[in-house]
């Protein structure tokens, strides 16, 4: 009975998906139009338990924000909103915004065969807007907002829709100095990134509407989750994330962002199974160029990704800018002579592939460690991730495009070394190290990342279970769909117009 009642269910889906579609969009459009209308600046409720400004201090301004009467919200009741801080975080937001579609996408688009090319680009493309809709109506509120439990898990909804998220007040706990919607904003672009960096594990072998949903559902309960653990402060006086309690130290992202995905996709890569015909024929990148594209892209990018994470423009900012750099220069120099060892050749894929590698691995560092530690960094992650991936092929393992040898493993190489190399001297809110007095911190912070892997894996894997049962015929494309290639079979349209005119 149960069995009939499902496969009914299904047809009646199927049968009328554009019209459920439609139906979901035209609610969507109701319920906001009426929520515009309740409220002249759509917010639900008034704003509670600010930071206390007498409590809450920038190092770089060397004494306590208490402006005379001139705060924008709530007058000399309120911290300052510094438009200094404010313009650098945008401009920051801008830099990490372009890597997704940009980055992200020209460098998996170029690694990837010509037939699937346009699909791995567009797949990227639509990752940036569809967390742009999940961020602003849920969430942001569940990874940033007031812990919904003791123990700071994951956060409740007092925050959805962007519920007391304004405009004039300064950003909660998080950035005191910027308004908190410049806060919501700069932080959706890290969102948007990291489903992008999963694409790698399945790139060609997914069908567009099970990739849609999977990033809505992925985003959600790993991202989200993850990211609650690791960075949430403890909004309106709840509970702080746990592994923020235990003290990780994750700067801008290499446990939250790097190992999630990376893992995800090793999870991703193993349930799907191999493309047809890896292994017997040469899955070359179709354009070497685009790769190098994407590659300088990301390194612009994290330009803003790292030093933004700061939360403002100051001496925070500039170390980060400085380790990100030095560190990824000394991972695309080592890859590339790793490759002219084993092979008596350089490689532009291997310079892209290490400069990406450095960038990952440097991520949760930048803030927390001195310059010559980011040369260390750049070293390890480059050799690691060169012979993960020399393990990964050996393996058989059809990761597509490389995400769990450069972002998995790259992300917990950066996890062990903040670990090991965070001052104080450098940022006066994160601990020493292991080589500074304290190895309690190397054990904290690879519990961070331990659960991050475990996390980003099984959850991946169930996702994928339960969307490839629920599926009509599965999540993966037929293989007649995959010797044509996703970009008719998918798209409809080619990436190149090979016709002679």
């Amino acid at each position: 009975m149960s069995g009939a009642l499902e496969a009914t269910s299904i047809q009646f889906v199927t049968k009328n998906k554009w019209p459920l579609v439609f139906a979901v969009a035209a609610l969507l459009v109701t319920v906001a139009g009426f929520t515009a209308v309740q409220d002249a600046h759509a917010q639900f409720g008034p704003l509670n338990k600010l930071a206390d400004p007498n409590k809450t201090s920038e190092f770089h301004c060397n004494s306590p924000m208490m402006p005379p009467g001139n705060g924008t919200f709530g007058g000399s009741s309120a911290p300052c909103i510094d438009t200094g801080d404010t313009t650098f975080m945008y401009a920051a937001a801008s830099f990490v915004m372009i890597m997704t579609p940009g980055g992200v996408g020209f460098l998996y688009g170029g690694m990837t065969r010509r037939k699937n090319a346009l699909t791995v680009i567009l797949q990227n493309f639509l990752v940036y807007a569809i967390v742009s809709i999940q961020w602003v109506v849920w969430g942001y509120a569940i990874m940033f907002g007031p812990s919904a439990d003791p123990y700071g898990f994951i956060g409740n909804l007092d925050w959805a829709g962007l519920n007391n998220v304004l405009t004039n007040a300064p950003a909660d706990v998080y950035a005191p100095t910027i308004p908190h919607l410049a806060y919501v904003m700069f932080q959706l672009m890290f969102a948007a990134i990291t489903p992008a960096l999963a694409i790698a594990g399945y790139a060609d072998r997914v069908k567009m509407s099970a990739f849609m949903i999977h990033v809505v559902l992925w985003t959600t309960f790993i991202y989200d989750v993850a990211g609650h653990a690791n960075w949430s402060l403890g909004s309106q006086g709840s509970a702080p994330g746990w592994l923020f309690t235990l003290g990780t130290e994750d700067f801008a992202g290499g446990t939250v962002i790097h190992i999630t995905s990376g893992f995800a996709g090793l999870a991703t890569a193993m349930f799907l199974g191999r493309r047809i015909g890896y292994g017997k024929a040469p899955f070359e990148p179709h354009s070497i160029p685009l790769v190098m594209l994407g590659a300088t892209l990301l390194w612009f990018g994290w330009f803003g990704f790292n030093p933004g994470s700061a939360g403002f423009a100051g001496f925070l900012e500039t170390e980060a800018f400085q380790n990100t750099n030095i560190a990824t220069a000394v991972a695309a120099m080592w890859w590339v002579f790793l490759a002219w060892a084993h092979t008596g050749k350089t490689s532009a894929m291997g310079a892209s592939a290490g400069a990406v590698a450095g960038l990952v691995a440097i991520t949760p560092a930048s803030g927390f460690i001195g310059c010559y530690a980011s040369i260390i960094v750049g070293f390890a992650c480059a050799t690691v991730c060169f012979y993960c991936l020399i393990i990964k092929n050996r393996r058989r393992i059809d990761d597509a495009l490389d995400t769990w040898p450069v972002h998995g493993m790259g992300g917990v190489v950066g996890a062990l070394l903040t670990g090991a190399f965070s001052e104080k001297r450098i940022n006066p809110y994160g601990h020493d190290g292991l080589f500074f007095g304290n190895p309690q911190q190397e054990l904290i912070n690879a519990m961070g990342a331990g659960f991050a892997a475990t996390w980003a894996f099984g959850i991946t894997l169930l996702i994928w279970k339960i969307q490839d049962v629920i599926w009509p015929g599965g999540v993966r494309v037929t293989p007649k769909e995959e010797e044509i290639g996703l970009d008719i079979s998918q798209v409809g349209e080619r990436a190149y117009n090979m016709s002679e005119t």
